[in-house]
């Protein structure tokens, strides 16, 4: 083959050359209830860079297709093929939420840089069950999303850091560090996704000593939980009602709690494989044999949650009392009884959202893979191996280009 070649990776290589760039952030979370979706102007390189959110936008996953990513995650074994439709449909998905989201915000495609995106998890399996080597799967095919989109899109983030001997998560810490951090005061980040995740900030630490680690079950069991009660009619608390009608009760809280997980010194992470529907299911099973509602089940589920938190921060990062907040982002925040429950047990530590910050709740981890997006261009690392426990700190994703296209043979 002769003559020009159009340079597919020019985008990447002329990364540095450019002083501001446009970002495109998605996340879709083990609730799998919604595509977050966040365009982001960085300015600047690396942990360096400064951003605005230009626009934020959540839109629901259709039924059919979130009944699918649960059906598929939970299933203890599944066939390829259904693996592979599911990938090309969340990739169909994503794409026509970046292209709404420019639309909305009148940004052509051509302007927009790069496309972070997660993906969906359907498997997550820590070192410790998996013989000493984690394992974890996110879907959502880049091919699909660069090809609608014309835009370079960096994904599966995870796979670069379980490579280098680490869980593959939590990732958002180093966002977390560059967005909260404090030369003053202790903060901690606590994610309230499906799984519940926290981030240590000691005063004017460096990125590479945050300490993070997930605390366990978030709203993946109380989702749950009020799928049974309801016979499938609801997907989730709403306003979290059936907790506050609900009573705790503290044996059947012990014995949950007594999970070894709780003890586990991080690095940890943890996904529905461990604390998802099958788990719930055994909860209410075990309530509803001690004769509680499914109300007090719901209850005793968020206390599960905050009890979870509470002493993993206070065992793991620092005593309460030296934290001055708790900063919360992700679904959970919209819950009134989970949010109660932490405050009481994080007391004296005061609990705030993040949008107290300057960030929305529900962008944060769209933002999040922005910036991690922003940072593999960048060449820099993008995960922390005291909160991953990988060997090294290691740039993250794979990078699939955007509109060129190569000349024919």
């Amino acid at each position: 083959m002769t003559g020009p070649f159009e340079d597919a990776l020019a985008p990447v290589r002329d990364w540095l050359s450019h002083r501001q760039h446009l970002v495109v952030g998605l996340m879709t979370g083990t609730s799998a209830d919604a595509l977050d979706a966040a365009l982001v102007r960085f300015t600047g390189s690396g942990l360096e860079s400064e951003h605005e959110v230009v626009l934020a936008r959540e839109t629901p996953l259709e039924p059919a297709l979130r009944r699918e990513v649960l059906d598929v995650a939970a299933a203890p074994e599944v066939a390829l093929e259904r693996v592979l439709r599911l990938d090309a449909a969340l990739g169909e998905r994503y794409a026509a939420g970046v292209l709404e989201l420019l639309a909305e915000a009148r940004v052509a495609p051509s302007d927009v840089g790069a496309i972070g995106s997660h993906g969906q998890t359907v498997r997550h399996v820590p070192r410790r069950s998996g013989g000493g080597q984690a394992f974890t799967l996110q879907i959502g095919s880049a091919a699909v999303l660069a090809e609608r989109t014309g835009i370079t899109v960096v994904s599966d983030f995870r796979s670069r850091d379980v490579a280098a001997g680490g869980e593959g998560a939590p990732l958002v810490p180093i966002a977390d560090w560059w967005l909260f951090r404090s030369p003053r005061e202790w903060r901690v980040l606590l994610n309230l996704g499906g799984m519940a995740n926290v981030t240590g900030l000691e005063p004017g630490a460096p990125a590479g000593a945050v300490r993070a680690f997930d605390t366990g079950p978030g709203n993946a069991v109380l989702d749950a939980l009020a799928s049974l009660a309801s016979g499938g009619r609801h997907t989730h608390d709403h306003g979290g009602a059936s907790a506050l009608r609900g009573r705790a009760l503290a044996a059947l809280l012990d014995e949950c709690l007594a999970d070894p997980f709780f003890a586990e010194a991080p690095p940890r992470s943890t996904g529905r494989e461990r604390f998802g529907a099958a788990y719930a299911a055994r909860l209410r099973e075990r309530g509803l044999s001690l004769g509680l509602s499914d109300d007090d089940v719901m209850a005793t589920a968020v206390e599960l949650t905050a009890a979870s938190v509470a002493d993993g921060v206070a065992r793991f990062l620092a005593p309460l009392d030296r934290i001055a907040v708790v900063i919360a982002s992700g679904g959970g925040v919209h819950n009134p009884a989970l949010m109660a429950a932490l405050a009481r047990r994080l007391g004296p530590t005061r609990l705030e959202r993040s949008d107290t910050y300057g960030v929305p709740p529900g962008i944060k981890e769209a933002l999040a893979f922005a910036f991690l997006a922003h940072l593999t261009l960048c060449g820099v690392a993008g995960d922390v191996p005291a909160a991953t426990g990988a060997a090294r700190a290691v740039v993250l994703g794979h990078i699939t280009p955007g509109a060129a296209k190569g000349r024919e043979p």
